[in-house]
């Protein structure tokens, strides 16, 4: 029996001991066949493009005046786009409003047929921080076009949880004689990630988040507004600039009787009993200054002539498709002309 023990044991402990190596190879190439395949499917992966910048807006008397400009936040982004919301309304677009496959060399963009819907979600109801009927709606609109191609994101995406990932700055008129109005929507996203599947995340577009930057509350200044992409973009605004004297700007109204008149009106809070014309050739001699050598656009919102362009984009605005089957009675954000 000592004989057969010194003789099998041995035997025993190299087929032991290749066991052990035959499995520590393969957690090795499984291991390696996930990495392999979680950074093809990384590469594999939609990617959103950015848009950074600045808006800035002037309510005018009689009219809106609106500029934006191009202030790209990484090497391949993309310029704030404008688009028709519907008969009384522009939006904006910051952040991630165009999307990329590797499948399809056609970028998706979410300032193209853009449809709105017509009714308000159910599933969608109003809370605090939330829009009225009329906002929910286009941002609902919003919503369903990002969802699809937020869902493909399945890598760690380090982004700040309140900081948005899209942002529109919709410039117009409200309903019922309510005014100018300007509005910026917020999406934000939330990942989880699925620890049965390694370095895999869902990622979920959250409910819009609106803020009114305009009007302002009862008594307060009237002045000129802006919305910034990234929100913590540094510098001052233009009407900062103004308050301050800024020795940039000052001499575009130095000498100039109207203009003097119009930033009198900003300084005094009366922002919108400026001249149309005032607003729109003061913005139009100060964009150049404070672009710093950036592309912008510039334009004018009227509630019944709609929106004309100073300074239009390198590519035409396409204008919102109608919803046919939209019923006469759902919340809409047309107004009905006046006779």
């Amino acid at each position: 029996m000592r004989g057969f023990s010194q003789g099998v044991l041995p035997l025993l402990r190299l087929s032991f001991s290749r066991r052990i190596a035959l499995f520590f190879l393969s957690s090795v190439l499984c291991t390696f066949t996930v990495e392999i395949l979680a950074q093809e499917q990384h590469e594999d992966e939609i990617v959103a493009n950015l848009a950074g910048g600045r808006a800035i807006v002037h309510v005018a008397k009689d009219v809106i005046v609106f500029a934006a400009v191009d202030q790209p936040v990484e090497r391949n982004s993309i310029p704030p786009r404008v688009m028709d919301i519907d008969a009384t309304h522009i939006g904006i677009l910051f952040g991630a409003s165009e999307w990329r496959s590797p499948a399809d060399p056609k970028p998706f963009r979410l300032d193209r047929n853009f449809q709105r819907v017509g009714r308000a979600d159910p599933k969608y109801q109003s809370a605090s921080g939330e829009g009225d009927t009329d906002l929910e709606t286009i941002g609902i609109a919003f919503l369903e076009k990002l969802r699809p191609l937020v869902s493909q994101l399945h890598h760690k995406i380090e982004f700040s949880p309140d900081e948005p990932i899209f942002q529109v700055v919709m410039i117009g008129y409200a309903p019922n004689d309510y005014g100018p109005e300007v509005w910026v929507l917020e999406f934000r996203m939330e990942q989880e990630q699925i620890a049965t599947r390694g370095d895999y995340w869902q990622t979920r577009i959250q409910r819009p988040r609106f803020t009114q930057l305009y009007p302002p509350e009862k008594h307060a200044p009237r002045t000129l507004v802006e919305s910034r992409y990234p929100p913590d973009r540094k510098g001052p605004t233009l009407a900062e600039m103004i308050q301050g004297n800024d020795p940039n700007i000052t001499h575009v109204w130095s000498g100039q009787p109207r203009f003097e008149k119009m930033v009198e009106n900003i300084r005094g809070g009366q922002a919108q009993k400026a001249a149309a014309i005032d607003s729109a050739d003061f913005m139009r001699a100060v964009l150049p200054l404070i672009a710093g050598g950036s592309k912008f656009v510039l334009g004018t919102m009227e509630e019944r002539r709609g929106f004309e362009w100073i300074v239009p984009p390198d590519e035409p605005v396409e204008k919102a498709q109608e919803d046919k089957t939209r019923p006469p009675d759902a919340p809409t954000l047309r107004r009905t002309p006046k006779p």
